[in-house]
């Protein structure tokens, strides 16, 4: 296990560098992916892969924004309410599976 945690970290902060866009470039989204906003009091943006829609633990994030903001989202784009280290360790581990 040892070895795990800094490969896992090594790998959410190398998915963490490709997923978070400068805010000049904020109207670039790549093909097949979303853009997110992320955090609980200063959001931050990230860009992830629309296969991630499917998996069950970020559904529950969805759902969580849908409680919280319904259909309002006052960044302009999807608004996830969660701490952004959960998020990050959350999309890392969709990224490894």
């Amino acid at each position: 296990m040892g070895i795990r945690i800094p490969m896992m970290i090594a790998n959410a902060k190398q998915m963490f560098k490709l997923q978070t866009v400068p805010r000049g470039n904020q109207q670039e989204v790549p093909k097949g992916h979303l853009a997110v906003y992320v955090g609980e009091v200063e959001k931050k943006r990230f860009v992830v892969p629309l296969s991630y829609l499917n998996h069950p633990s970020f559904q529950d994030l969805l759902h969580q924004s849908e409680e919280e903001f319904g259909f309002f989202h006052p960044m302009g784009g999807l608004t996830i309410p969660c701490k952004e280290d959960v998020f990050v360790d959350l999309t890392s581990k969709l990224n490894a599976s």
